[in-house]
């Protein structure tokens, strides 16, 4: 049978092994993609780390995949041979429970299916994927730059474009980095008035580079207050991982305001009195489905939005993983399967 490369993890911990396996073959309702290029996402670790219960080794992390259709199981409408798609971190659902049929696909209650965790992703130069986790991708943009909007760019669009927050409100960004950049830029281009912030001063060029109206350096100055000066925030959206950054910017709620986090703390402290006060929210967003993925590509397309990369060889893929790992990386990190 023809051949293929994957970076496979054995076990959880372990390292990441260039191996040779058969190209498989698409079940009903499946879809065969040839890889072209695959983000490394934070959220890959949840697969090398053994971060998530019930994990079946080897697998194949990657769930920032573009590529194009290169065969089709029975009973797959709607998707032509040479497509180009992608394939983010929500991995299909089964479209008759009970949230699905609410449009809540995300919280399917039969298959909770990940892309790169319940089954392979896209370290690989072919992958299988549900039909149902599918999404179109414009001509205008290439496959490097689609990628991380699969996961990054389809986290922060969509809990943007879901948000209380219209256009000319002030929405700030909490974090500068693989969320965050592309965060602000979303922000602008749906028309809010977007406030960046970061630690220190020296991210106040990218902040303006990126499009956002004001920037807060979160060292110099107390982010909250300075957010109330500006009106109040209708919308933070906290893209850090630092719950201490968190803690602090909540007082820069408007009424009605929304802490919207899509970044992943150790802990939160939440003051009630404000919240109850003001009729102030703080909640979460999962990232979205595959027509979600479609429409951020689509968008991106249309405005411009693009993710800054840094590119990868895919037979460097242990060195990609851990420059992605040292939160070095400016803003995220892309394999590319054509070394």
């Amino acid at each position: 049978m023809p051949k293929m490369r994957v970076a496979q993890v054995s076990r959880p911990k372990g390292p990441f092994e260039l191996v040779e396996r058969d190209i498989p073959e698409p079940a009903v309702g499946q879809v065969r993609i040839k890889v072209q290029a695959c983000g490394v996402c934070h959220s890959d670790s949840v697969t090398k780390e053994g971060l998530f219960p019930n994990i079946e080794y080897p697998r194949v992390p990657g769930h920032e995949v573009i590529g194009t259709v290169d065969a089709i199981g029975a009973g797959v409408a709607g998707w032509q041979l040479g497509g180009r798609v992608g394939v983010g971190w929500h991995g299909g659902n089964c479209g008759y429970c009970d949230a699905c049929r609410r449009g809540d696909a995300f919280a399917c209650e039969t298959e909770t299916l990940v892309t790169g965790v319940t089954h392979d992703g896209g370290y690989a130069e072919y992958m299988i994927a549900p039909a149902t986790a599918l999404a179109r991708v414009p001509d205008d943009l290439s496959s490097v730059e689609a990628a991380p909007l699969m996961c990054a760019g389809i986290t922060t669009f969509n809990a943007l474009r879901n948000s209380d927050a219209r256009p000319g409100e002030v929405v700030a960004v909490l974090g500068l980095g693989g969320l965050g950049h592309l965060g602000v830029q979303f922000a602008v281009k749906l028309g809010f008035k977007t406030i960046a912030i970061a630690r220190g001063q020296d991210k106040a060029p990218l902040a303006q580079q990126l499009g956002a109206h004001h920037y807060i350096d979160s060292q110099a100055e107390d982010p909250a207050a300075a957010l109330q000066k500006l009106g109040g925030a209708k919308v933070i959206l906290a893209t850090a991982t630092s719950g201490a950054a968190m803690n602090a910017v909540q007082g820069g709620l408007a009424v009605r305001g929304t802490l919207l986090i899509v970044g992943v703390p150790e802990s939160l402290d939440i003051n009630p009195l404000p919240l109850i006060m003001g009729s102030r929210s703080v909640k979460g967003w999962y990232s979205g489905t595959s027509i979600d993925s479609q429409q951020t590509l689509a968008f991106s397309a249309l405005t411009g939005v693009r993710s800054m990369n840094e590119i990868y060889p895919f037979a460097r893929v242990a060195e990609a993983y851990e420059r992605m790992m040292s939160g070095q990386a400016r803003f995220r990190v892309v394999l590319t399967m054509e070394g």
